[in-house]
């Protein structure tokens, strides 16, 4: 493998597999796992909605109208939004399992592996063109896909799953990041550009938006603990904004 792409590969792998960080939380022993349950769900729909609000569609809804223009830019966005809502909708109806934990979890690594591969895409292609650029967006990411592995980790496994398994399903996501980032140098390097991507972010905030609004937030409900979704949320919220200023 030439060099010059050996570093760019290794900051997407490492990027992806940073994932499995929040699966650990499940090596944790609790003393009442609903309040922890319901404090994790909290925080992943933090997470998810202020990635998709702040992270994934300002740039998207950007590229799309500079390219389109902003009628038809706006309208495709719309559009592909739907689309990915629609989709993680259709997707939980066909899961059949005793256990909304379970769907949950499932659906939380379709969605960020969707999102991983146009991350992977990203790291690698902006280290490959500046590495200074790509050592910024791969500590950026790191400290986003932590978080992330805890909303696929922690549902899986406190549906009665085993840890392997958990950790397996976190790790399937993660790893969606180099496979993007290697796809990309051998198959689309000539042709990726940002509207592509860009449709994919948007199509990712609508299957994120979806989850937490369909799914998790349902799922929180029925443990009537909502001051400790409070904290989730809060705790979420802070993160992401304390990240975003840092970086």
């Amino acid at each position: 493998m030439k060099m010059e792409i050996f570093g760019p590969l290794l900051l997407s792998l490492i990027a992806g597999l940073s994932t499995l960080i929040g699966g650990l939380f499940i090596f944790i022993k609790f003393k009442n796992i609903n309040k922890f349950i319901v404090i994790s769900l909290s925080f992943s729909i933090s997470i998810m909605i202020l990635i998709s609000i702040f992270d994934l569609l300002p740039n998207s809804i950007n590229n799309m109208t500079n390219y389109y223009g902003i009628y038809y830019g706006i309208l495709l966005t719309i559009l592909t939004f739907i689309l990915g809502y629609l989709t993680i909708y259709l997707i939980a109806n066909k899961i059949n399992s005793e256990s909304s934990l379970y769907k949950i979890g499932i659906l939380s690594m379709i969605s960020l592996m969707l999102h991983n591969f146009p991350e992977g895409i990203a790291v690698f292609m902006s280290s490959y063109v500046n590495i200074r650029v790509g050592y910024k967006l791969f500590l950026a990411i790191i400290l986003h896909n932590i978080p992330e592995g805890i909303s696929i980790a922690v549902p899986l496994y406190y549906s009665g799953r085993s840890r392997g398994i958990a950790l397996k399903y976190t790790f399937i996501s993660g790893v969606a990041e180099p496979i993007g980032a290697l796809l990309s140098y051998i198959f689309l390097k000539k042709y990726i550009n940002n509207t592509m991507i860009s449709f994919i972010l948007v199509f990712v905030s609508g299957l994120m938006m979806s989850l937490s609004i369909n799914e998790i937030y349902k799922e929180i409900k029925k443990y009537n603990l909502i001051n400790y979704s409070y904290i989730g949320y809060v705790v979420g919220i802070v993160i992401f904004f304390i990240l975003s200023f840092i970086l």
